[in-house]
């Protein structure tokens, strides 16, 4: 639907009070023919890769000052299921001094790095290794060992940006009360670059208390990007640290991608790559999909080609691989397979994608 239309159409319906704002519908439509394998056992699947439906607009309330909001859910066209608010949501006010805003959002550390996968969010999104899983939307308890994450709950400000730089901030609010007495909390933040052919940035998460009372988790990460003309090359590393009762769980995580557009035709390498877990914790420690001992780490390497229909829609085909070492439990972090230790997963896609 033709945008201008949608907005006169939504001041008919709202009266005044909405004419006033400027609001946009937006959207994607993004999913996946997939054949995939778990150690030689192979499924055929239709999957959805995050797709979205969201409103989103701004009011000018004077002095310079504007009001934002923004609705964003989950869709999923390969069964019909979906939820109006589980994706971004916010309200805050924007002005020369910044943003704040609170709402379900994606956490600074998230953000920071996202974009440099060609990848992110499908089955080969890095998230498999970095970050250490995906938790689409969660609160302090509904996911205790994923970094990458949208945080319900949460209050975020970023500062205006400066040369390029913008500090990012959030607190996801300490309203759980789990049975073990903790009383959960997070802290997120990053510094980001962004201007001319580079993109750079240096992030830090803390989970206070997840693991228990008393326990905290971190990490921490920096990446750089640049590109030449249509070529971009990124590269990411980070420290993911756990705290647990009997001891400490440790892991070193790296990510390389490298895109080419030639007019329509899009090339796209993403390799990640997880050490072993390290630290006092006992060996077999596992937090998601992170775990203590020899052989415990996993290379995920996905290549891929899309093709432009248009502006906004294109189809793509990829091939996925995502070896763990001996006592390695990787999984693909979105549409999962239940990798069992020491698992390779493999997957051949053919997918379309439009956004609107």
């Amino acid at each position: 639907m033709n945008r201008k239309i949608l907005s006169a159409l939504l001041a008919a319906t709202c009266g005044s009070a909405c004419a006033q704002s400027s609001v946009q519908l937006y959207g994607r439509l993004n999913v996946g023919l997939e054949s995939v394998q778990n150690d030689g056992v192979r499924v055929s699947r239709l999957s959805n890769n995050r797709s979205v439906l969201g409103f989103r607009g701004e009011e000018d309330v004077g002095g310079g000052v504007k009001l934002l909001f923004q609705i964003e859910g989950t869709l999923s066209p390969d069964t019909g299921a979906g939820s109006p608010a589980a994706r971004d949501t916010r309200l805050g006010i924007s002005g020369n001094g910044g943003t704040l805003f609170a709402g379900n959002w994606t956490t600074p550390y998230n953000g920071a790095t996202a974009s440099l996968d060609p990848y992110y969010p499908t089955t080969a999104g890095y998230m498999s290794l970095m970050g250490n899983g995906a938790a689409a939307t969660v609160n302090n308890i509904s996911d205790t060992s994923s970094f990458d994450r949208r945080q319900q709950n949460s209050v975020h400000y970023w500062t205006p940006l400066w040369h390029g730089l913008q500090l990012r901030i959030a607190q996801g609010v300490s309203e759980e009360r789990p049975a073990s007495g903790a009383r959960p909390s997070l802290s997120s933040a990053a510094l980001v670059y962004e201007q001319g052919a580079w993109y750079a940035t240096a992030a830090y998460e803390r989970h206070h208390a997840y693991q228990g009372p008393g326990l905290n988790d971190s990490a921490a990460k920096l990446a750089a990007a640049y590109r030449w003309g249509d070529t971009r090359v990124a590269l990411a590393a980070e420290r993911l640290r756990y705290e647990t009762a009997a001891g400490t769980l440790a892991r070193h995580d790296v990510y390389l991608s490298v895109t080419q557009q030639i007019g329509r035709h899009g090339i796209k390498l993403g390799v990640a790559h997880a050490g072993n877990g390290s630290g006092s914790a006992p060996d077999g420690t596992t937090i998601g999909f992170a775990r203590k001992g020899a052989d415990t780490g996993a290379t995920h390497a996905t290549l891929g080609y899309d093709y432009t229909l248009s502006k906004r829609s294109a189809v793509y085909a990829y091939y996925s691989r995502l070896a763990n070492r001996r006592n390695g439990v990787a999984d693909f972090a979105i549409n999962s397979l239940g990798a069992q230790p020491g698992a390779t997963l493999k997957g051949v896609v053919l997918g379309l994608r439009h956004n609107f």
